[in-house]
């Protein structure tokens, strides 16, 4: 008797798995899911207390200045809602951001993240705000301005000068964007050739007009017309500088001095003023395993159409007292 009882629950396990019996699983399914529904809708309307990022909305004048790094666009904060507000906050749906309002943009700022609070307030919808975790929010900021630059070739890679005397159409292109990056660009903007420019039946080449970053320019591409120049070759010893080194500090360059190669076309030798010439350092860069940093070129004057650093292009930085030693 205890054998057949053993048999007949067996069969009675097994018989939904007969092809007959196979809806039997179908109505299970179908009961596990309208059961995990239920079960994900009665926790959607609990009430929980949790921590979110709620997306900030920045407020400045676009006209007259430009975040130069990325604006943060979200803040950490402590909030109790029901789970349903915060499904809707995680997923991104209809939510109203908060407002950070910039009134004097111009350089580096903080704002303190209690300062933010009326802002969540007003833009959260049946969430209430019980701590804002993220202590400061940074930002940085520069003037917008324009400027309008010719256009010249630009030399080789190894700062030697193609000869070629270049016609750009337009001649000009303006920029727009921060302040310190355009003030800090020569009175002219070099144009890079690509290695396979598209051409033109007329012998004019299409050249894509690149830019500095966060600087949108008027144009995206130029017609450049190249006709063969003669270019003359001039040698002259330039003093490097040192830049950013410390205040305290008595540092020098070796070598003092550095041999320079300046290209030029002929119809520019009476302009070419070698006082603008100059050979800078700079000590942020500086190779503590060696003491050696790289040599770089000041804007170089307009008349010049490549240069080069004789010899390898780096010094190194010594204490001045080390002077007599060398």
């Amino acid at each position: 008797m205890p054998l057949q009882a053993a048999r007949s629950l067996a069969h009675w396990f097994i018989r939904p798995l007969s092809e007959p019996e196979r809806s039997f699983w179908r109505v299970v399914t179908s009961c596990f899911l309208a059961a995990v529904i239920l079960w994900l809708l009665n926790a959607l309307n609990k009430t929980y207390t949790t921590r979110i990022s709620y997306p900030l909305q920045w407020h400045y004048d676009e006209a007259r200045f430009i975040p130069v790094r990325p604006l943060p666009t979200l803040v950490d904060v402590q909030v109790t809602g029901r789970g349903w507000k915060l499904l809707r906050n995680t997923l991104g749906l209809d939510i109203r951001p908060a407002e950070v309002i910039v009134r004097r943009p111009l350089g580096s700022g903080a704002i303190a993240g209690s300062t933010l609070r009326p802002g969540l307030i007003g833009a959260m919808e049946s969430l209430q705000l019980n701590a804002v975790l993220t202590d400061t929010v940074y930002f940085e900021f520069d003037q917008l301005v324009t400027r309008q630059l010719p256009l010249r070739l630009s030399p080789a890679a190894d700062g030697a000068a193609l000869p070629y005397a270049a016609r750009f159409e337009p001649a000009t292109v303006t920029f727009r964007g921060p302040a310190t990056t355009l003030n800090a660009l020569p009175n002219y903007y070099q144009v890079h050739l690509p290695k396979a420019p598209a051409g033109r039946s007329d012998g004019t080449i299409i050249v894509p007009i690149g830019g500095p970053a966060l600087v949108e320019t008027d144009v995206q591409q130029v017609q450049v017309k190249l006709q063969p120049r003669a270019v003359r070759t001039r040698k002259v010893l330039v003093t490097p500088t040192l830049h950013n080194a410390p205040a305290d500090s008595a540092l020098r360059l070796q070598p003092a001095q550095v041999s320079v190669t300046l290209e030029y076309f002929p119809e520019d030798s009476a302009r070419l003023n070698l006082e603008q010439v100059q050979v800078f350092a700079d000590y942020r860069q500086l190779r503590r395993q060696d003491s050696t940093v790289q040599l770089l070129f000041r804007p170089l004057p307009y008349t010049v159409r490549g240069a080069r650093i004789g010899g390898a292009p780096t010094a190194r930085v010594l204490p001045a007292a080390a002077r007599a030693a060398d």
